[in-house]
């Protein structure tokens, strides 16, 4: 077995990282069915159980979008099997109509789904704190807080499901699904696992008020399952409580780390919570008649600081007045990242530590060398990449239709195109499918007297997950705009996993690749396809697209991510500067090919004052050959393969 996360050795010490922990747990606890929709950091959930897949016998897919992946596991879970769904942050808003649904018809194999929160935004539009969707759908939330809790809460969390008949929620952040720990191993599930839909029941929401009623239930048992588990621990002093902390996730561990570095383990008490909804309230309520000052420790939400002060307001009359700090009263940011930091801090305002941090003066001046001695480093097309050369074409295009037209963006490595790695085409970006869908809006203002050129940018993988809609709204309704689908054969952005066009699955088996070109021309519009590389060409094509102003019209920017292609079948060309074409400084808009065209592959020469080629990251696609005016780069065939 190539992935050592199948092997069944019982008690067995792995470095794992959270996401590859989860996915352990699944297969303890015997799962039969995966899917997911890729997005970070939630990837490498799905991409540990694929690789494992044919070993373990068990169905793993990449599903066209979040909901669809929930319907489909929901499939095998009626049939009797056990499921798991695991997304981003951003898929539960798409998976959320069908699972308030789904939580009052109730399930039959156990489902857990998974979503990975992504607090600071560190690979996401949003910092959004999915934790909501467990009160919304009345759904039990488990937040694990390093690598074995991952595990262990993932392998519990199927029984959980089936014990009250529910979908379980597990929620991690970047921090523990990107994090590497050591984690022991359980046993393999042994069960054998038969599907069979038992026609003789119907699982269905209605009536809506008796599910309802039922639903409470379940959460009433998940909740006295709750006040045993040994996923809540209280950890400090017996008695003489001077504060008392109640964290979940990472903030557990940053918060034993700042009672460590401030020496406060005698005088603080530190109690953590991995059931964090329904509360368990009896367990809650004995741990807060200890202290009189509570902090609350927990990422990005007061999801946990809320809940507990309102069950506080109901057992007030019997512990009496509390003073909680936390996101509400300042002492802990409402955003971003925790971190040890800010807790040693809130730590020494609320207990009055007469707390000295590093001299500031040191910290000015080594931030200043920093500053000096480290070239500063922005967010970047790749050296190749086809969206560079998409969004070049599309700058000239506009600038030469001359009525101020724009780009309505979409989610993808092209929403890089917002900064000056794609000139800063993209003026807006949201959800999945929300530029062809502001772009539908934006083509029926010209009754208001709106006269500007839209253009909408999108992935073929978005395309598949969520384009398709506002495409059809569009041609339905007569807007007017030009789409763009920058088609380069991957889900780049999230680590290369395949989608319907491709013509690859999960596990790596060949199937039917779902044509876009042919798809659109279903739909009765106009298609052209264009190579971004050939940008004359390209720009041309869009320019001519663009005075069309007729409906809308759909232009396939058809190439391969250049980190794929240079793996599976490479560059034709090897690139080099002419140095004596070459004019340096007094170039058109001063260095135009690395200040304006702003490839990685091409770089200032301080000494000689001229460009040259960084051979190490050049990956020889020769589109910067077309936009130097001197003529001075230039391309060979590459003999050297």
């Amino acid at each position: 077995m190539k992935n050592k996360i199948g092997l069944d050795r019982v008690g067995e010490t792995l470095l794992l990282m959270g996401n590859e922990a989860i996915a352990r747990g699944a297969l303890e606890a015997g799962v039969s069915f995966c899917s997911s929709y890729p997005g970070n950091p939630s990837s490498e959930i799905m991409e540990t159980l694929a690789s494992v897949a044919r070993d373990l016998n068990i169905y793993a897919e990449w599903s066209v979008n979040e909901k669809v992946a929930l319907e489909a596991a929901t499939a095998a879970s009626f049939a009797g099997l056990r499921a798991m769904v695991s997304m981003k942050q951003n898929g539960i808003n798409v998976v959320s109509d069908f699972l308030v649904n789904l939580s009052l018809s109730g399930i039959k194999g156990g489902i857990v789904l998974v979503t990975c929160d992504d607090p600071g935004g560190i690979s996401s539009t949003n910092e959004e704190d999915a934790r909501f969707i467990a009160q919304v759908a009345d759904i039990p939330l488990l937040e694990p807080a390093h690598p074995q809790d991952a595990l262990d809460m993932t392998r519990w969390a199927f029984d959980l499901s089936e014990t009250i008949g529910s979908v379980c929620v597990l929620r991690s952040i970047s921090r523990i699904s990107h994090t590497r720990g050591s984690v022991t191993l359980g046993s393999l599930s042994r069960k054998k696992r038969t599907a069979h839909f038992d026609t003789s029941i119907s699982l269905h929401a209605f009536p809506v008020t008796e599910k309802h009623k039922i639903l409470h239930q379940k959460l009433a048992k998940a909740r006295e399952l709750f006040e045993t588990s040994s996923f809540n621990s209280y950890e400090g002093p017996p008695d003489d409580i001077d504060l008392l902390i109640i964290a979940c996730g990472t903030g557990f561990l940053y918060a034993r780390e700042a009672l460590e570095l401030l020496d406060l383990t005698g005088r603080v008490g530190l109690l953590k919570i991995g059931t964090t909804w329904p509360l368990p309230e009896e367990w809650l309520e004995n741990h807060l008649s200890r202290c009189e000052r509570i902090l609350f420790v927990e990422d990005v939400d007061p999801f946990l600081e809320r809940n507990i002060k309102a069950f506080f307001a109901q057992i007030s009359p019997k512990l009496g007045v509390r003073t909680f700090y936390g996101k509400g009263s300042g002492h802990i940011p409402p955003f971003g990242e925790l971190n040890p930091d800010i807790l040693v801090y809130a730590l020494a305002r609320i207990l009055d530590i007469d707390y000295k941090p590093e001299d500031r003066d040191y910290v000015n001046k080594a931030e200043a060398l920093v500053s000096e001695l480290v070239p500063p480093r922005e967010f970047g097309f790749c050296p190749g990449c086809p969206h560079r050369a998409s969004f070049w074409s599309i700058k000239n295009a506009l600038k030469w239709d001359d009525r101020d037209g724009f780009v309505s963006g979409d989610i993808g490595c092209y929403t890089m195109g917002i900064w000056p790695t794609g000139f800063n085409q993209v003026k807006s970006v949201h959800a999945m499918g929300s530029g062809v869908g502001m772009a539908s809006g934006y083509g029926k203002l010209y009754t208001y007297g709106f006269n500007q050129p839209v253009i909408s940018v999108v992935g073929d993988s978005t395309f598949f997950h969520a384009g398709l809609p506002p495409l059809i709204n569009a041609i339905y309704n007569q807007a007017n705009f030009l789409l763009i689908i920058l088609d380069n054969g991957a889900t780049a952005m999230t680590g290369f996993q395949p989608h319907p066009g491709t013509g690859v699955n999960a596990i790596g088996d060949r199937v039917q690749s779902l044509d876009i070109a042919s798809i659109c021309r279903a739909l009765g519009v106009s298609v052209e396809v264009a190579d971004p590389y050939e940008i004359k060409d390209t720009a041309n094509t869009i320019y001519r697209l663009l005075q069309e102003r007729t409906g809308v019209r759909v232009l396939i920017m058809k190439r391969k991510c250049a980190l794929v292609q240079k793996r599976e079948e490479g560059f034709p060309y090897r690139v080099r500067v002419d140095e004596e074409r070459c004019v340096g400084d007094s170039c058109g808009c001063n260095r135009f090919c690395t200040r304006v065209f702003r490839c990685p592959g091409l770089i200032w020469d301080q000494e000689k004052k001229k460009t040259r080629i960084d051979e190490v990251i050049c990956v020889g696609c020769g589109v910067c050959t077309e936009i130097c005016p001197e003529g001075a780069i230039v391309r060979e065939k590459d003999n050297h393969e």
